[in-house]
């Protein structure tokens, strides 16, 4: 196990961690991992609206082949993955979600 996904099973353990379900488009079975999860709140149009991004961070070890379009389920709600890009090293990814 990685320095990265020992973090993973620390934060896991503390409860800091969401389930994330990812049922593969190409057909192969679904996956679930505890994955990192925000949704800041940004404001856009000068101040005149608020705007939630959607994030979520995981080891580059799991959901292998997660890409955009494809869907996920956090906490009971559909996301649509906008783009993924390696962190740091390459060791962790994080994922631009659109809730659905």
């Amino acid at each position: 196990m990685g320095l990265v996904e020992q973090v993973y099973a620390a934060a896991l353990s503390a409860g800091l961690l969401r389930d994330c379900r990812w049922q593969p488009a190409d057909g192969s079975p679904s996956q679930t991992h505890a994955v990192g999860f925000t949704a800041p709140d940004d404001t856009v149009f000068d101040g005149l609206a608020s705007s939630t991004d959607y994030q979520m961070s995981y080891p580059a070890s799991v959901l292998k082949g997660l890409g955009p379009r494809e869907a996920v389920e956090i906490d009971g709600v559909i996301y649509q993955v906008r783009s993924t890009r390696a962190v740091g090293d390459g060791s962790e990814m994080r994922a631009q979600l659109t809730r659905v």
